[in-house]
């Protein structure tokens, strides 16, 4: 796997993934200090705030600014948005009012929710052959799997000497970092496309999205891995401290079993996505998650929770989770001619946190409301129905090529070549604005 960062532009790159995400989880450490500061016993309703701040500029902002990624400079906006990205965390520390943290989030995170659609689209780009662009979309799962590990020792250990705000300059070195490596290696530039209204571009990668059935089937999927992710991520630090009485150091190595099961199978990915399609490894990645939340709604019902027995399910669910998460790049490079790249990423982007902005709130307030029991079971129904989901919005047919027939065009237009009829890979585009063998 790691053979693939002997290129120069794509270890740089991913260099720069790796220290902006270790910027944004000193960040999420230092962010509940000073709404501690800040807010006393309210901080956990100003980090709610924060975290829904967030999600908001994830699922508003990404569309608009993939609608615009195709006639910028990529390394240019990529440079310019990790700026504005350090320019707010550096500002972070001297906030002395809560509006104030949500102003300066909500440029950051838009800022976010611009550059990470356009680097992703970049990806595939600077790594064209599709063995090596699955390897790089297992080590960048890697990377945030080992973000989740690295960022809270790393803050613990500078929280020993220095204060909090201190987390805050690591951020900004971070996002510095980032736009630094970016600027070092040339990017391939965007592809030239027809002039379109602002509106046709800021809605066409959701178009293209929608219009493609494996990608509505990735959607299903999606939802199944955030209702089983939000479980984990949401709800354990209840389950550990509060359920079983265990001290924070148990909830840390509760966390690390999650992550451990998301790195396990992207080490293994690579090999297994040659022999297996996409569709099987993603539908048992979500059918395990299933299974998994299953068995402890079950155990937790009739016998109790176990701390053991909650270790083996989230690592359980961390493979399953990666299962579904890591080859979406895949999909997504399938799914769009490389013009519509930054489009469908940011479509990608802002309807995947959709269903965290949903499955978030509805996490906690199942466990809050009506106990461990419900919220397994709840988030357990919310994953099967995105499992089904896929399985009827993404056929076990998908073929690499499809036969299909113009009526739509001329028979002099050049992507016919003399040919009504012909043979290739479908993708949504002004030739094919619809799945389906006749236009």
């Amino acid at each position: 796997m790691l053979n693939i960062l002997t290129d120069r532009t794509y270890r740089h790159l991913f260099l720069a993934q790796v220290v902006a995400l270790l910027g944004t989880g000193l960040a999420t450490v230092a962010l509940g200090l000073l709404a501690y500061d800040l807010a006393g016993e309210g901080a956990a309703m100003v980090l709610g705030t924060v975290f829904t701040i967030k999600m908001v500029a994830y699922v508003g902002v990404a569309p608009v600014a993939g609608a615009f990624a195709d006639r910028i400079n990529r390394r240019s906006l990529l440079v310019a948005l990790d700026l504005v990205r350090a320019a707010a965390a550096l500002c972070l520390p001297f906030v002395t009012e809560v509006w104030q943290v949500y102003l300066l989030i909500f440029l950051l995170q838009s800022a976010s929710a611009g550059f990470t659609p356009v680097f992703q689209a970049t990806i595939p780009d600077v790594l064209p052959d599709e063995e090596r662009y699955t390897r790089a979309l297992s080590l960048s799962r890697l990377a945030y799997d080992l973000e989740n590990v690295v960022s809270p020792m790393l803050a613990a250990l500078l929280l020993a000497v220095l204060g909090y705000s201190a987390l805050f300059i690591g951020t900004v070195a971070g996002f510095a970092a980032s736009a630094l490596l970016v600027m070092s290696v040339l990017l391939p530039g965007p592809e030239p496309t027809a002039p379109r209204g602002i509106l046709d571009r800021m809605t066409r990668g959701i178009r293209i999205y929608l219009a493609t059935p494996r990608l509505r089937g990735l959607l299903a999927l999606n939802l199944a891995a955030a209702a089983s992710g939000a479980m984990v991520l949401v709800n354990s630090v209840v389950l550990v401290r509060g359920t079983l009485g265990l001290p924070e150091s148990a909830l840390a190595w509760t966390m690390f079993a999650f992550g451990a099961g998301s790195m396990l199978t992207a080490l293994f990915l690579p090999r297994l996505l040659v022999p297996v399609p996409d569709r099987t490894v993603m539908l048992g990645g979500a059918a395990l998650m299933v299974l998994t939340l299953m068995a402890l709604a079950i155990e937790v019902a009739f016998f109790g929770l176990t701390w053991p027995m909650l270790l083996g399910a989230w690592l359980l669910v961390g493979l399953g989770y990666s299962a579904v998460l890591t080859p979406s790049g895949r999909l997504l490079k399938r799914s769009a001619h490389a013009e519509d790249r930054p489009a469908i990423f940011a479509a990608q982007f802002a309807l995947s946190h959709a269903c965290w902005l949903v499955v978030y709130p509805l996490s906690g307030w199942l466990l809050t409301a009506y106990g461990s029991v419900s919220a397994l079971t709840g988030l357990c129904l919310i994953s099967v129905f995105g499992l089904f989901a896929a399985l009827l919005l993404w056929p076990s047919d998908d073929l690499p090529e499809v036969e299909h027939r113009h009526d739509n065009l001329p028979l002099d237009h050049p992507h016919l070549q003399g040919h009504r009829t012909h043979t290739h890979a479908l993708i949504i585009d002004d030739t094919h604005p619809r799945w389906g063998t006749h236009f």
